[in-house]
C-alpha cells in the first residue's frame, strides 16, 4: 500500500503543451477543432455532461485534463448496441464508466419500486435515457466496443456495490459489480488521488493488471492472492466477534500442561521490555498495514443473514482511512480485494479541485434544454465533502467517509465571483453554501491521532464526542464575507443543516436566521420516537426543541416570519405501528401538514439496509440471538406508514381507518379534535371548512416565499454524489 499520499499537483502533466478546452469533447468534430487525433481517456456518463464541479464527469475531466491528458465525454450512449460508445474512437489509456451522480436503480425507481416520471440529470428531465443497472451495461458496451482496451469504473454506484450487496430492487443480496461488470479495476469513494496515480502509471506503459496498491480501489484476483509473503489474513470474526465463542478443547493434544505455583515464575520467563505508546501504535499501524481481514464469502452471506450483518459492521468498522484494514471477499473461486479507503483532500487539493477551469454551463449540443439537476445547481457552491453524522439510511458514509474535506475560504468566494460573473440567469441570490451537510465545515476531531485511530461509527451519536471541535466560527464569517461580495444580495442555506450540533454554537444560529433563511428552513428529525431514532443514530426531539427555540427567537428579534419545515422517514428499520401513529398524532399537535413525504429506501451496504435485509442490528456485535430488529417490509405495511405522515389528506383516509383498526386504535378514529382521521370523508370535509387557525400546508407557506417544498432526500443525494 502506498506509505503517504501524492499531492494532486505533484506530477508531472502528460502532454505539457495540452490547453484547457472549451467544453470536453462530445464529438470527432469537437476533437478536431482541437487538434485532437484521438483521446487518452474517454468519459462515459449516464449524465447529461454539465461542465460544472457538481457534476462528477466534470470534475474528473477537467482534473485529468489539468494533468494533461486529453479526455472526451459519452453522455447518455443509447446502449442498445455498441456503435454509440465508439463516437470518440479508441482510447490510448482507458475507458472510465459511471452511471452518473446517483445509482441508476435509484435514479430511475422510487422506494415503491415504481418507475419515476423525471431524471433529473436528462435534458427535459427525460426518463429512460440510462438502463437498469448501467454501470455493469455501459461496461460491457464499451469492451465490446474496443476489446483489449482497459474498463475502470467509478462513481456513487461503484462505492455502494464494491462488496457484496443487498439489492432492494431485485430484493436478493449480489455479487459485486466488480465482477457482473468485468471492469478491470474499481475507483470508490471520491477518487481523485487514485485515478491520478493510475493514469499516470498507466500513460507510463504499467499494465493495470499490475496495479494493485493504490487505496480506495477494488479488483479481482485469484483466490487466496496476496501481495506479498508477510502480508497476514485475519477472519473478520476475529475483528468482531459474532457473539460468545467457546474455546474447544484440542482433542489431539497430549502434553499435560503443568500447574504453576502460586507466587513463581514459568521457567522460559523472560525479562520484560517496556515499550512506549508511540512506539507501541507505530508497531500496531505497521502490522494492520500488512494485514487483510476476510470477511464471510459471497456464498455465505447470500444464504446467511446473520453472516451478511456480521460483514456489515466489520465493513463499517473498516472505515477509518486511518486504521482500517484491506478487505477480502470470496466470490466463488475469486476473490474481491478492497484496499483502505483513500487519504482525504487537504484544503489546498480541494481548491485544486474547484478552481479547474469549468465552463459552469451544460454542454452546448443541449441548446436550451431544461435539465432539472442543473437548475437546482447552478447558484450553489459546494464548499466541504463528506459526513461525520453516521446516519445509518444515509450513503455519504460509503461514498465519501466521515472525515469533512473543507475548502478554503478565498476558493468558495472566488467561485461565488464566478457564478455572478458567468452563470447565465443569476439575479444576486446564491441558493445554497453547503454540501452533504449545512454545518459541517472545517468541523473534524481536536486531535489527529486520536482521529486516526478512532472506531466510531458517528461522532454524534448517541452524544456529541467531546473530541470533536463544534466551533463554528469559521463558518459564520464565511457567511459574513460572502454575503459582503458585490452584486450578491441574498445568501440562502438549501443543505441539511444538523441541528444537533447548530445548537452548540447559537451565534450560529443567529446568523443563520438573521440572514440566510428565506422563509423556510428545512431540517431533519426524521422521526419523533426513540425507537427507529436509535437505528437511524439520529438524535432525539430535545435536540428539535433546542433549536426551535433559538430559531424562533432569532427569527422574531430579525422581524421574521419564518418557518422550520422539519422531514421524515415512514417504514424505516426499527419502527413499529405504534412509532408512525405517535409521530402523526406529533404532527397534527404541532399543526404540520406535509406535502411531500418519503418511505426507507435501503441502499447497498448502507447500515440500516442490514438491518432491513437481516432484521439484525450491525450497530451492535451480532449473534444468531441478538436483539431482532422490527422492519416493516410488506408494501401493505410501508404504504400505512407513509400514508400517516399525510394523514390530513383524504386519499390517505381509508388506508388510515384500516390501519388503525387493524391495531387496535379505532380510538383515533373519529370527528373530533383528538382524532387522527374522520369516520367518513363526508363528515371530514364539512369540518375542514371550519379549521382556519392551523398553519398552512407547506404548500402554501412555499409559495408564499417563493420555494419549492422538495424532500431533501433526492436533492442532497444528487449534492452528495457529486
Amino acid at each position: 500500500m502506498q506509505a503517504a499520499p501524492t499531492h494532486l499537483r505533484a506530477y508531472p502533466r502528460f502532454r505539457p503543451e495540452l490547453k484547457a478546452a472549451p467544453f470536453l469533447p462530445m464529438s470527432r468534430r469537437e476533437m478536431d477543432k482541437l487538434g485532437w487525433d484521438s483521446c487518452d481517456i474517454i468519459l462515459i456518463t449516464g449524465d447529461a455532461y454539465i461542465d460544472h464541479p457538481s457534476f462528477g464527469m466534470a470534475l474528473v475531466g477537467r482534473l485529468l485534463e489539468a494533468q494533461g491528458f486529453r479526455v472526451g465525454i459519452i453522455s447518455q450512449p443509447d446502449w442498445q448496441s455498441a456503435q454509440p460508445f465508439r463516437a470518440l474512437g479508441k482510447p490510448n489509456l482507458y475507458f472510465g464508466v459511471t452511471a452518473g451522480n446517483m445509482d441508476s436503480m435509484i435514479n430511475r425507481y422510487t422506494a415503491d419500486r415504481k418507475p419515476r416520471s423525471e431524471d433529473a440529470y436528462t435534458p427535459h428531465g427525460a426518463p429512460n435515457k440510462r438502463p437498469d443497472r448501467t454501470l455493469t451495461v455501459y461496461a460491457h458496451r464499451a469492451r465490446e466496443a474496443f476489446p483489449g482496451v482497459p474498463i475502470v469504473i467509478g462513481s456513487i454506484e461503484a462505492s455502494l456495490r464494491r462488496i457484496a450487496h443487498y439489492d432492494y430492487w431485485s430484493d436478493t443480496v449480489r455479487r459485486s459489480v466488480l465482477l457482473d461488470s468485468k471492469a478491470d479495476i474499481l475507483l470508490y469513494g471520491n477518487s481523485e488521488r487514485a485515478l491520478l496515480a493510475l493514469s499516470h502509471r498507466l500513460a507510463q506503459g504499467e499494465s493495470i493488471k499490475a496495479i494493485r496498491d493504490l487505496r480506495g480501489t477494488a479488483f479481482v484476483v485469484p483466490g487466496g492472492w496476496q501481495p506479498a509473503a508477510d502480508w497476514r489474513e485475519v477472519d473478520s470474526t476475529q475483528v468482531d466477534t459474532p457473539g460468545k465463542v467457546e474455546p474447544h478443547p484440542d482433542p489431539y493434544e497430549m502434553k499435560e500442561k503443568e500447574p504453576q505455583v502460586c507466587g513463581t515464575a514459568p521457567a522460559t520467563a523472560q525479562p520484560v521490555r517496556l515499550i512506549s505508546r508511540a512506539e507501541r501504535l507505530a508497531q500496531q499501524a505497521e502490522i494492520r498495514q500488512r494485514s487483510v481481514v476476510r470477511l464471510p464469502s459471497f456464498e455465505t452471506v447470500k444464504q446467511d443473514e446473520v453472516a451478511y450483518a456480521h460483514a456489515s459492521r466489520v465493513f463499517h468498522l473498516e472505515s477509518n482511512p486511518g486504521n482500517a484494514r484491506t478487505l477480502v471477499q470470496a466470490h466463488g473461486e475469486r476473490d474481491i480485494w478492497l484496499n483502505p479507503p483513500p487519504i482525504p483532500l487537504a484544503m489546498d487539493e480541494m481548491d485544486h479541485v474547484y478552481d479547474l477551469p469549468y465552463a459552469r454551463a451544460p454542454h452546448p449540443s443541449y441548446g436550451d434544454a431544461k435539465i432539472p439537476a442543473w437548475d437546482m445547481i447552478r447558484f450553489s457552491v459546494n464548499i466541504m465533502r463528506g459526513c461525520f453524522g453516521g446516519c445509518t439510511f444515509c450513503s455519504i458514509t460509503e461514498h465519501e467517509g466521515r472525515i469533512i474535506q473543507s475548502r478554503s475560504e478565498p476558493s468558495i468566494l472566488r467561485e461565488i465571483e464566478l457564478i455572478r460573473d458567468k452563470t447565465k440567469g443569476f439575479t444576486g441570490t446564491i441558493s445554497d453554501l453547503g454540501g452533504p451537510t449545512a454545518n459541517m465545515y472545517r468541523l473534524g476531531c481536536k486531535d489527529k491521532t486520536i482521529e486516526e485511530s478512532c472506531r466510531r461509527l458517528s461522532c454524534v451519536y448517541p452524544t456529541i464526542c467531546s473530541n470533536l471541535n463544534t466551533d463554528h466560527g469559521k463558518l459564520v464569517q464565511l457567511y459574513r464575507r460572502a454575503r459582503a461580495i458585490k452584486g450578491v444580495k441574498k445568501i440562502l442555506i438549501g443543505s441539511g443543516l444538523r441541528y444537533d450540533l447548530a445548537v452548540r454554537s447559537p451565534e450560529y444560529v443567529k446568523e443563520l436566521a438573521t440572514h440566510h433563511v428565506g422563509g423556510l428552513l428545512k431540517i431533519a428529525p426524521e422521526h419523533s420516537e426513540d425507537g427507529p431514532l436509535s437505528k437511524m443514530m439520529k438524535p432525539g426531539m430535545g435536540s428539535y426543541y433546542q433549536f426551535k427555540e433559538l430559531f424562533d427567537k432569532y427569527s422574531k428579534e430579525a422581524g421574521k416570519e419564518q418557518y422550520l419545515i422539519p422531514y421524515f422517514i415512514a417504514a424505516h428499520p426499527g419502527t413499529t405501528d405504534e412509532d408512525m401513529v405517535n409521530l402523526a398524532l406529533w404532527l397534527k399537535q404541532n399543526d404540520f401538514r406535509l406535502d411531500q413525504v418519503q418511505s426507507f429506501l435501503p441502499t447497498p451496504l448502507a447500515m440500516a439496509t442490514a438491518m432491513y435485509h437481516t432484521r439484525k442490528n450491525p450497530l451492535r456485535k451480532i449473534a444468531r440471538d441478538s436483539e431482532t430488529v422490527e422492519t416493516p417490509r410488506t408494501a401493505k405495511i410501508r404504504r400505512f406508514h407513509k400514508a400517516l405522515l399525510r394523514y390530513h389528506d383524504p386519499a390517505n383516509w381509508e388506508i388510515l381507518r384500516e390501519g388503525l383498526r387493524r391495531m387496535g386504535r379505532a380510538d383515533l378514529v373519529g370527528n373530533g379534535p383528538q382524532h387522527l382521521v374522520p369516520r367518513s370523508d363526508t363528515a371530514a370535509l364539512m369540518q375542514r371548512r371550519t379549521v382556519s387557525k392551523q398553519t398552512p400546508p407547506l404548500k402554501t407557506l412555499a409559495k408564499r416565499f417563493g420555494q419549492k417544498t422538495v424532500r431533501p432526500g433526492a436533492a442532497i443525494q444528487r449534492k452528495r454524489s457529486s
